[in-house]
């Protein structure tokens, strides 16, 4: 459990550097980002968690 907390904080670390060292294009890429339809958003998110579950199996195999 205690690693599962450190991961989460660890990605509010990344994501509040992100938002202040780039506020205004994230705002550019997040009006891009309701642009598109969910079915390309679906698909990405779908992406990204499994190529995160691949990288923690290889990290952790």
């Amino acid at each position: 459990m205690t690693e599962f907390l450190t991961a989460l904080a660890l990605v509010l670390v990344i994501e509040g550097l992100v938002w202040a060292v780039f506020p205004d294009q994230i705002r550019r890429a997040l009006g891009r980002l309701a642009e598109l339809p969910p079915e390309i958003l679906r698909g990405g998110g779908l992406a990204a968690a499994a190529l995160g579950t691949f990288c923690v199996w290889l990290l952790r195999g």
